[in-house]
């Protein structure tokens, strides 16, 4: 049985002293929050840091605030706690809906969805939804703040773009735009699986013209994607059923799928066309709710 290497472990208690320590131990550190990825591959000897910062002592990052502008989720707040807000449910939908897919209950009470995504899996439940909401990350670091998309923080299977010393801090995903309706699918082996593919989808619309189409494809690449010549191809036009049709083949299209132990890269391909269609059908529904 494989046992964890040892490794130096803090428990900061600002965010500043997190930051820190991160940039003295450089890309030998790892942020420990609810540890649901990191522990495992720890264990497993996949991954082997020299220094553990764990944050939960840090007080104030576990919040779900509205706004003006939207919201703000901080890097503490649970999936658990973001499924279950009043807040989520009533305006941002595609958010809850994602989560409330995610089976284990147990997963929802540890994992944050901060580290979620810094975990970097293509096959995340939550980066899709936030891509399509627009949403954004506070990023901290020692000498500074900075704000990016969420699509900026990917490069690759578990690879962020975080520099040592950075820690992101918060979520911020802006309003809805009125007549906007959202939609978020995935296709898995059983329920308590990760998805084979996944789609968010959010259409702003004018009557039945589109002026805004945001398609966010996971598992079909080595980041969540965002599908931007189908966004492209719907911007303006009527949203029949040849419209949508032409949008799902193109999406499709952008996907660059592998295969793997839980489906193969041609099926991934055709499923990304079905699920696309069948989450814009359920979007433009909304839409004009």
């Amino acid at each position: 049985m494989l046992t964890l290497k040892p490794f130096e472990y803090f428990e900061p208690r600002s965010i500043d002293e997190a930051t820190r320590i991160s940039l003295m131990y450089g890309e030998k550190a790892k942020v420990l929050a609810g540890g649901l990825d990191l522990l495992p591959r720890m264990r497993q000897r996949k991954i082997k840091p020299e220094c553990l910062i764990y944050i939960q002592r840090i007080p104030g990052l576990d919040y779900i605030e509205g706004n003006g502008a939207g919201i703000r989720i901080g890097a503490l707040t649970t999936l658990r706690s973001i499924e279950l807000s009043p807040l989520i449910q009533k305006g941002y939908m595609v958010l809850h809906e994602a989560i409330s897919g995610i089976a284990s209950t147990q997963v929802k009470n540890m994992g944050t969805a901060v580290g979620n995504l810094c975990v970097a899996t293509p096959a995340s439940d939550v980066a899709p939804p936030l891509s399509v909401l627009g949403a954004k990350l506070k990023i901290a670091s020692t000498a500074s703040e900075r704000i990016i998309p969420i699509e900026n923080l990917f490069i690759g299977v578990n690879q962020t773009s975080l520099q040592p010393g950075e820690i992101v801090t918060e979520i911020l995903v802006p309003n809805t735009p009125a007549k906007t309706g959202c939609a978020f699918l995935k296709l898995v082996r059983t329920a308590a699986d990760i998805a084979k593919v996944n789609v968010a989808v959010s259409l702003t619309m004018a009557d039945n013209t589109c002026q805004e189409a945001r398609i966010a494809l996971g598992s079909v690449a080595p980041t969540i994607i965002r599908a931007r010549k189908a966004e492209d191809a719907l911007k303006g036009k009527k949203l029949d059923q040849k419209a949508i049709e032409a949008a799902a083949e193109a999406a499709a299209e952008e996907a660059k799928p592998i295969t793997d132990i839980r489906s193969t890269a041609e099926y991934r391909k055709e499923t990304t066309s079905v699920l696309v269609r069948r989450a814009m059908e359920k979007a433009i529904k909304r839409a004009k709710a």
